[in-house]
Formats: structure tokens, C-alpha cells, sequence
């Protein structure tokens, strides 16, 4: 909120002026939420969020990325061009008719998710993962920008629950 992002040292650090960005034990910057998760993930111990088999991995990887493109991105563009966004500062070309547009894709991402749903307890695989967590906070913001999930998609609404009450996802 503070530009940090918008300033020459930031990108030097990052050239896309976005964020997260990780500084790894390395001494490396890495940005882009996928890189920074394969990351952390490879350096500890316990349950993989990327997956463990060939398979395991490329199907995470496949929806989460369907998750980001399909609500996350497009929340993000509905908030950024047809809401006040960030405020003047940050937001400096809209084009409501484009986020309006998203908005309808945000939308159509629900259904899919839904569907897809009904019949996985998880999002990809057959355990927790990064393509969970990406969906979950996809529709976190969503609900932040006005957004809500249509009541009739249940299966969505009641895995979003589930999530809810995860340890990791909980406030307390």
C-alpha cells in the first residue's frame, strides 16, 4: 500500500514490481506463488504440497493453476478494474467493462470447481495441496471484492468449509 513495490531497489529485486517475493537461504529472489511454494516445499520435511509421484505432481500443478487462472486472476482483475481496488495510487488504469468481464469468469470458475468437486475431496490428487490452498484463498479474495459463491453451488460452498475448519486455515 506504501508503493515499496513501485521503487527502483524493488525492482531490482523483482522486475515485474509484483508481489510475493521470497529471499531463499541461498541468497536468491524468487517471486511468483508457485515457484516460492515449490521452494519451501522441497526444503522441509513432512507432508508435499507439490506432490509426490510424477502423477501426484503433475496433476497439482495442473489445478492449481486452473485455480489461480480461473478465480484467483480473475477476482484480481474484477477487483483491480471494476471496484476502487486499491485506491488512485496503486490503481492507475481501469477499464470496467474488462473487470466486469473477469467478474463473469470468476463466476464461470466456481461452476467449474463445483463440479469438479462433487466427486474429489481435495482439489487435485487424492491430498491436500498447494491447488487447496490456491482455490481456498481465490475465493477468500473473492468474498473480500463482493464476490459471493452462489448458493446453488454447494459442493463448493461445503468444501470451502471443510477447509475452514483445517488447523492451517483457521484463525486460531
Amino acid at each position: 500500500m506504501n508503493l515499496e513495490h513501485r521503487t527502483e531497489a524493488f525492482y531490482a529485486i523483482n522486475p515485474l514490481g509484483t508481489v510475493p517475493v521470497l529471499r531463499t537461504l541461498e541468497g536468491e529472489y524468487l517471486s511468483e506463488s508457485t515457484a516460492i511454494t515449490e521452494y519451501i516445499d522441497a526444503l522441509f520435511d513432512g507432508p508435499s504440497l507439490t506432490g509426490t509421484t510424477p502423477l501426484e505432481r503433475g496433476m497439482i500443478h495442473m489445478m492449481q493453476r486452473r485455480a489461480e487462472s480461473m478465480v484467483m486472476d480473475a477476482v484480481g482483475a474484477y477487483f483491480h478494474h471494476a471496484t476502487a481496488g486499491l485506491g488512485p495510487a496503486l490503481e492507475t488504469y481501469q477499464c470496467s467493462e474488462w473487470g466486469n468481464h473477469q467478474k463473469q469468469r470468476a463466476l464461470a470458475g466456481f461452476s467449474y470447481f463445483n463440479q469438479h468437486l462433487e466427486h474429489n475431496l481435495y482439489v487435485a490428487a487424492d491430498t491436500f495441496s498447494m491447488a487447496d490452498i490456491t482455490l481456498f484463498y481465490g475465493l477468500a479474495f473473492a468474498e473480500f471484492a463482493g464476490i459471493d459463491i452462489p448458493a446453488e453451488l454447494t459442493n463448493l460452498i461445503g468444501w470451502r468449509q471443510t477447509m475452514s475448519d483445517r488447523p492451517c486455515f483457521s484463525a486460531n
